[in-house]
C-alpha cells in the first residue's frame, strides 16, 4: 500500500500514513481538498482533490463530487490539526500539469519528501474578499504599541549601550579637543541605532507572513493594505517614517484612528494601509473579535497604573518644590 504524506495546519509535513487513513481525516474534517498531499513518483505536492482517483482502491466508490465519503471508517479523535489556515492558499494543480511536472522530473520525483526541491511546497498568499472586515479599534493598537515598544526599547538600549561604550572608549584616549565633536557624535550615533532599529523592527514585521508585530500579534490584529493583501517591506518601512509625522503633529496623526471610518491613522492614510483583525480578508472572518481582549485590557491597565504612579510622583515632586 501506498505512504503518503500531508501538510498540516502549520505547513508541517504529516506521515508517512496509508490512503485509509488520509479518507479517515477528510471524513472527520481534519483535512480538506485543499490539504497538499505527497507520494512516493510524485513531482511536487499537490491538492488532495487533485490525486482523488488513487483513492478508489482505498475506498469504492470514491464519489466525483467534491465530497467525499466512507461510512465503513467512523471519524476517531486525531492529534493532527485541523485544515489549513484561514488566509493561506495553495496554488492548484490540475491533473494534467501533475501529469507533465512527473514526466519532466524523471528518476528525481523518487527522492523523500523531506529533501527540497525534490517535493516542492509552493505556497502564494491568497485573499478573501466578501467576508465582513473588523477594523482594528484605536485602544488595541494602543496597547499593540505599548508592547512594541517596550520590547523596542529594551534592544535599543542594549544595542545603544554597547555602541556608546566603544565610541566612549575610542573618544577617552584622544584629545580634549576632540571631546566635544565625540559627545555629538555619540549621541547622533544613539539616535541613528534608534531610528534603524524601530524602522527595521515594524518594517519587517509587518512585512512577514503574520503581517504583524510581536505586539500586534499578542492583540490580534494586521497591517495590510486595503485590498487585503501583505505590505511590501519598502512600504513597512515607508509606513514607520509616516508615524513620525503622525506623532510630530502633536499625535493627532495617531488619534485619527480613533475617528476614521476604517479606524486609520494618519501613517494608514499615506500608505494605503489598513490595521484589521487577524482573521479579516481570510476564510474565517466570523471568527473576528470586536470586544478589547484579554491582552489589550491586562496591557492597558498595567501601563495605566504606571503612568498614573508617575504622574502622583511628579505632582509631589513640584508640590516639595513649591514650599
Amino acid at each position: 500500500m501506498t505512504d503518503w504524506f500531508y501538510a498540516d495546519a502549520t505547513h508541517a509535513r504529516r506521515g508517512p500514513v496509508p490512503a485509509t487513513e488520509l479518507l479517515r481525516l477528510y471524513q472527520a474534517r481534519q483535512i480538506d481538498d485543499r490539504t497538499l498531499v505527497w507520494r512516493d513518483g510524485l513531482a511536487e505536492w499537490v491538492p488532495l482533490d487533485a490525486v482523488r482517483g488513487e483513492f478508489a482502491s482505498a475506498a469504492s466508490p470514491v464519489p466525483a463530487t467534491s465530497e467525499w465519503t466512507l461510512e465503513a471508517l467512523a471519524p476517531t479523535q486525531s492529534d493532527i490539526d485541523g485544515a489549513p489556515a484561514p488566509g493561506d492558499a495553495w496554488r492548484p494543480v490540475t491533473e494534467s500539469a501533475h501529469t507533465a511536472a512527473m514526466m519532466a522530473a524523471g528518476p528525481a520525483a523518487s527522492a523523500s519528501p523531506y529533501a527540497p526541491p525534490t517535493a516542492p511546497v509552493a505556497r502564494v498568499d491568497t485573499v478573501v474578499h466578501g467576508g465582513e472586515v473588523v477594523y482594528a479599534g484605536f485602544w488595541k493598537r494602543v496597547a499593540a504599541y505599548l508592547i512594541d515598544g517596550l520590547i523596542v526599547g529594551v534592544i535599543g538600549m542594549v544595542i545603544g549601550g554597547i555602541a556608546v561604550a566603544v565610541l566612549g572608549g575610542i573618544i577617552a584616549v584622544g584629545s580634549d579637543s576632540a571631546t566635544g565633536i565625540g559627545i555629538v557624535l555619540v549621541q547622533l550615533l544613539s539616535n541613528l541605532l534608534s531610528i534603524a532599529l524601530s524602522a527595521a523592527y515594524y518594517a519587517w514585521f509587518h512585512a512577514s507572513a503574520s503581517m504583524a508585530t510581536p505586539g500586534k500579534m499578542a492583540v490580534g490584529i494586521k497591517v495590510v493594505r486595503t485590498n487585503g493583501e501583505r505590505i511590501s517591506l519598502l512600504r513597512g518601512i515607508g509606513r514607520y517614517f509616516s508615524t513620525i509625522l503622525s506623532a510630530l503633529i502633536l499625535m493627532i496623526g495617531f488619534l485619527m484612528a480613533a475617528f476614521t471610518q476604517r479606524k486609520q491613522a494618519l501613517h494608514d492614510i499615506v500608505c494605503d494601509t489598513l490595521v484589521v483583525d487577524k482573521w479579516a480578508f481570510t476564510e474565517r472572518p466570523e471568527l473576528q473579535r470586536r470586544e478589547l481582549g484579554t491582552v489589550t485590557v491586562v496591557v492597558l491597565a498595567i501601563f495605566g497604573a504606571l503612568f498614573g504612579l508617575v504622574l502622583v510622583g511628579v505632582m509631589i515632586a513640584i508640590g516639595f518644590a513649591a514650599m
